[in-house]
């Protein structure tokens, strides 16, 4: 924070470090994101050349340069629950604190561009920035999935976005989809000393745990990015008393699905492993395609450098997707720390990628 007490002061928002602090020192678990998206407002409606919008929770900055394309750069505002790694702090070269990696660093590095483009050399591309809520809950809570529905206008045309969640520096291409859902045993309460009276549902899970101890996760390679598929148990539920015999237990199952399966598909291969079990599919997101052969994301590659991975994980980039947009993601934060009481940032990551940001947007070829 700057002397003066403002986060995002202009000395903070020229330096994508402090700026990456300052974001952290706001808290914004999911559904608590106002005032971080009261200080993004602020800062973007103080740009000169910027049409901002606000919708909730989420805030859009759009310039209009009349360049022949446009791009975004999108990251949410929200992280998971704190874990006693708030406010922020600095050990060698790394920013400690939730939401370092996922993915404040990255938002950061966003605002930080449209700040280090005001008044100075614009971008070769009209850019919209998109900063959103409640990523880290359930999609129908999505500010971006909300924008979407509400105006699609402002993203719509687009070419090419670049989604900055953590992939450690490099591109991660795609993501997979992911399905949600409950299987459901039914049994018959009795008493515990005659437990001969009743029908166990817990031990009825245990084929159901055996069948996903042995499943085969799939994997496939697209566009020389390979996304593995898993299905697992996350959390079970039954039980009543410690003298009963429970009459119902659920077996919560995820299934991270590649690009290749539909919604559809992936509701229809669960469907097929817990055939003859009650089976209700509570949430579902679709996957995206690497998306490499647009231009816009060649000449983002070229300015990275280094072959694309894939996106073991679910991100926004299928929203765009699902929106006719190619998107990427890309950004500071190591994946594997994210949501971790540990999570940090590298100081040289933040660094290197404003100055991917720049290098691409200001200085690639036209």
């Amino acid at each position: 924070m700057s002397a003066r007490g403002n986060p995002f002061s202009s000395e903070v928002l020229a330096d994508p470090v402090a700026l990456t602090r300052a974001f952290v020192d706001v808290e914004s678990v999911s559904g608590n994101e106002a005032t971080l998206a009261d200080l993004v407002e602020a800062t973007l409606v103080g740009l000169d050349g910027l049409e901002v919008e606000r919708l909730g929770n989420t805030v859009v900055g759009r310039t209009a340069l009349g360049r022949p394309e446009r791009v975004v750069l999108a990251g949410h505002l929200d992280t998971v629950p704190l874990a006693g790694n708030f406010p922020s702090t600095v050990d060698g070269d790394c920013v400690y604190g939730c939401g370092t990696a996922d993915m404040k660093s990255g938002a950061a590095l966003a605002l930080h561009f449209a700040a280090s483009r005001a008044g100075g050399v614009a971008p070769r591309h009209d850019v919209t920035y998109v900063f959103y809520d409640c990523e880290e809950v359930d999609s129908h809570r999505n500010g971006l999935l909300k924008l979407a529905r509400a105006r699609p206008e402002l993203v719509t045309d687009a070419a090419f976005a670049v989604l900055l969640e953590p992939t450690y520096g490099v591109v991660e291409a795609g993501c997979q989809g992911t399905l949600s859902a409950r299987v459901t045993m039914t049994g018959r309460r009795a008493h515990a000393a005659r437990s001969w009276l009743g029908a166990n549902a817990i031990h009825q899970a245990a084929p159901i745990l055996a069948k996903l101890q042995v499943y085969p996760p799939r994997s496939v390679t697209l566009d020389g990015c390979t996304y593995r598929e898993g299905l697992n148990a996350v959390g079970i539920e039954g039980g009543v008393a410690s003298n009963v015999i429970p009459d119902s237990c659920v077996v919560h199952v995820n299934f991270r699905f590649a690009p290749d399966r539909s919604e559809a598909d992936a509701v229809a291969h669960v469907t097929e492993v817990f055939d003859g079990y009650a089976l209700e599919i509570v949430d579902l997101a679709p996957a995206a395609l690497p998306g490499l052969d647009a231009p816009a994301a060649r000449e983002f590659l070229d300015v990275v450098g280094g072959p694309p991975r894939a996106k073991l994980g679910w991100t926004d980039v299928a929203r765009f997707a699902t929106l006719g947009i190619p998107a990427l993601n890309f950004g500071p934060g190591d994946p594997d720390l994210a949501h971790k009481p540990e999570e940090r940032v590298e100081i040289p990551k933040i660094l290197a990628g404003a100055e991917t940001l720049n290098r691409w947007l200001v200085s690639a070829r036209s």
